[in-house]
C-alpha cells in the first residue's frame, strides 16, 4: 500500500510520531539523513506524561525497567551539600509514573526504532529530503539516498521532525523568531573515580560564576555534566574536556577517569510562527527550542507527536473532519510559547548576577525550596508542572463543558480503582466514554449504536477528591484528554459534539 505520511527526521519526535501513526494503521515512511540512531546520551529525562503515552502504546515498561527514577536533588557548593530535596514518588497519586526517569536518549531511540520494526517499519537511514511542494491534494517530495540516488514520490501529508535547522520549516518559509543566550554551555558524559552518594541523586552547583549540574547516567560511575563555560575560557577554539576539567573539579569535586563525550553549544529560545502550512506539519525542535531548564525539550517534541498522530490518523481513516488538524497548531503552539517563556525566566534567574539571581541561589534554593517541599501541595504542584501532566487544551475548539472540577481539555485525572486504574482503557488509543458511577440506559444504547466503548467505574469517595462528579459523562480523546464533560449524561450534547467534528472511533483494538 502506498505510504500516506512522510516523516522527516528519526529523533524521538519523529520516531514517536511514526509509532503512534502505525498504531492506527496509517502507512508511513520515516527518513533520516544520518546513518543510524544517536550514539550520545543527550536528553536524559523522560517525564511522566510521555511514559503515560508510551503505556498507551504498550512499551512504557521497556524504558522504566532500564531507566532510573530520580529521587533527590542536592544543591552543592564545592564538595559541600547546602540543601537536599528528597522527592521519592514526587507525583504519588497523580500518575502511574510518579517520578522523574533518567534514561539516555540514545537508548530511548533504540527502543523506539525496535518498536517500529515490530510493526514492520524500518527507518530509512542516509536518506534526506531535498525538495518538496504542496499541491493541494498531495505533497510531492524528492528524496536523496546515500548522497546520490534520487527518488520522486508523493504523500498525503509531510511531517518535519528534523530539528532546529529544519529543512521542512525553512522550505515552507516559516519564521523562527527568538534569540540566543550569551552564555556558552558545555555538556559531557564522563566516568568518575567513585560512584558518589547515590545513583538516584541529581546535583546542582550554583554561584555568581554560573551553575553546573550533574547526574548519573547508565551506572553509578558515569555522570552527565552540564554547565556554563567560564568567561575566561569562552575564546578557546575547539574546546576539549581537558580545557575545562580543572574548573569542573574545583567547583564540584568530581574527579574524572574517562571522557565519553564532550561538546559546547549555545542555547536558543525560539518558537516557529506556524506549526502547519497546508498539508505540511512541523514538530519537536523544528517548531520550538528553549532553555534546558526542567528537561522539557525532548518530552515536548514527543508530546507534539502524540497530539498530531491521532488527528492525522483520524482524518486519513475518515474518522473525523479535516478541521481537527487545525487544533494541532492551536493546542501545541500555545504550550510551546508558554514553556519557552517560563524556561527563559527560570534560566535567566539562575544565571543572573543581579539581586534576584543572588537571592535565588543563596536563599530560595537552599532554604525556601526544601521548606516548601515539606508540604504535599507544593510537591504535587511541582510534579504537575515538570511532568507535563498539567498541560491542558481548555481553549481548544475540541474542548466542551465542565463536570465536577474537571474542565474539558484537561488531561484525564489518573486514579486507582478497586480492581485496576482508569488509564488501562486508554491503551485502545481510541475515543471512549468514562462514567464514574453508573451509565444510564439511553447513553449505553447511543454508545453501542456509535461503536463507542463505555467504561463504568464503581463510584468511590476518592474520585471526588480528584475532581470527578458522580455519574457525569466524560468523553475521552485518543490521547487521554477530556473532550466533552457533561454532568447530566446528556446524549444530545454528546451527539452534537460527535456530529460537529464527524468523529467516529477507530475500533482497531
Amino acid at each position: 500500500m502506498k505510504p500516506q505520511v512522510l516523516i522527516v527526521g528519526a529523533g524521538p519526535t519523529g520516531l514517536a510520531l511514526a509509532r503512534s501513526l502505525a498504531n492506527h494503521g496509517v502507512q508511513i515512511r520515516i527518513i533520516e539523513k544520518n546513518s543510524g540512531p544517536g550514539t550520545a546520551s543527550r536528553a536524559l529525562v523522560v517525564h511522566a506524561r510521555i511514559l503515560e503515552h508510551y503505556q498507551q502504546l504498550g512499551f512504557s515498561d521497556r524504558l522504566v525497567n532500564k531507566g532510573l527514577p530520580m529521587t533527590a536533588l542536592t544543591i552543592r557548593e564545592g564538595d559541600k551539600d547546602k540543601a537536599k530535596l528528597n522527592f521519592p514518588d514526587l507525583g504519588e497519586g497523580l500518575s502511574p509514573f510518579p517520578y522523574i526517569l533518567s534514561f539516555p536518549q540514545d537508548e530511548h531511540e533504540e527502543i523506539l526504532v525496535d518498536e517500529l520494526k515490530k510493526v514492520g517499519i524500518e527507518v530509512e537511514w542516509n536518506t534526506e529530503l531535498t525538495s518538496f511542494s504542496d499541491n493541494g491534494d498531495t505533497v510531492k517530495a524528492t528524496l536523496k539516498k546515500d548522497g546520490c540516488l534520487e527518488e520522486r514520490t508523493e504523500f498525503n501529508y509531510l511531517c518535519g521532525c528534523d530539528g532546529a535547522h529544519s529543512t521542512v520549516r525553512k522550505g515552507l518559509g516559516i519564521e523562527f523568531p527568538g534569540g540566543t543566550y550569551d552564555q556558552l554551555f558545555f555538556v559531557a558524559d564522563v566516568e568518575s573515580e567513585a560512584g558518589g552518594a547515590g545513583m538516584e541523586n541529581m546535583y546542582m552547583y550554583m554561584d555568581d560564576e554560573g551553575f553546573i549540574s550533574y547526574m548519573p547516567v547508565r551506572n553509578e560511575k558515569m555522570k552527565r555534566i552540564i554547565g556554563i563555560v567560564p568567561k575566561e575560557l569562552t575564546n578557546y577554539s575547539n574546546m576539549e574536556y581537558k580545557d575545562i576539567s580543572s574548573y569542573i573539579e574545583r567547583k564540584i569535586g568530581l574527579k574524572t577517569t574517562k571522557v565519553n563525550w564532550f561538546s559546547t553549544y549555545r542555547v536558543h529560545h525560539r518558537v516557529s510562527e506556524q506549526f502547519i502550512k497546508g498539508r505540511i506539519f512541523i514538530a519537536g525542535d523544528a517548531g520550538h527550542i528553549h532553555s534546558p531548564a526542567g528537561g522539557q525539550g525532548m518530552n515536548t517534541g514527543i508530546g507534539d507527536a502524540i497530539n498530531l498522530s491521532w488527528k492525522l490518523a483520524a482524518v486519513i481513516k475518515g474518522k473525523a473532519d479535516s478541521s481537527i488538524l487545525e487544533t494541532y497548531e492551536s493546542e501545541r503552539i500555545a504550550f510551546a510559547r508558554i514553556l519557552t517563556s517560563t524556561t527563559d525566566k527560570v534560566f535567566q534567574t539562575i544565571v543572573g548576577r543581579h539581586v534576584r539571581g543572588s537571592l535565588l541561589r543563596k536563599v530560595f534554593m537552599p532554604y525556601v525550596v526544601p521548606f516548601l517541599f515539606g508540604f504535599s501541595t507544593a510537591k504535587k504542584k511541582a510534579f504537575k508542572v515538570v511532568s507535563q501532566t498539567e498541560i491542558n487544551y481548555r481553549d481548544s475548539k475540541l474542548s466542551n463543558g465542565t463536570a465536577g472540577k474537571i474542565v474539558a481539555g484537561e488531561r484525564l485525572p489518573w486514579i486507582e480503582t478497586a480492581h485496576s486504574d482508569n488509564f488501562k482503557p486508554l491503551q485502545s488509543f481510541d475515543w471512549q466514554i468514562h462514567i464514574y458511577g453508573q451509565a444510564n440506559k439511553d447513553l449505553i444504547e447511543f454508545a453501542q449504536s456509535h461503536s463507542l466503548k463505555v467504561h463504568e467505574f464503581t463510584w468511590e469517595q476518592k474520585m471526588d477528591s480528584v475532581g470527578f462528579q458522580q455519574d457525569a459523562l466524560y468523553l475521552i480523546r485518543p490521547d487521554g484528554y477530556v473532550a466533552l464533560a457533561n454532568k447530566d449524561q446528556n446524549v444530545s450534547a454528546l451527539n452534537e459534539y460527535l456530529t460537529k467534528f464527524k468523529i467516529a472511533p477507530f475500533n482497531l483494538n
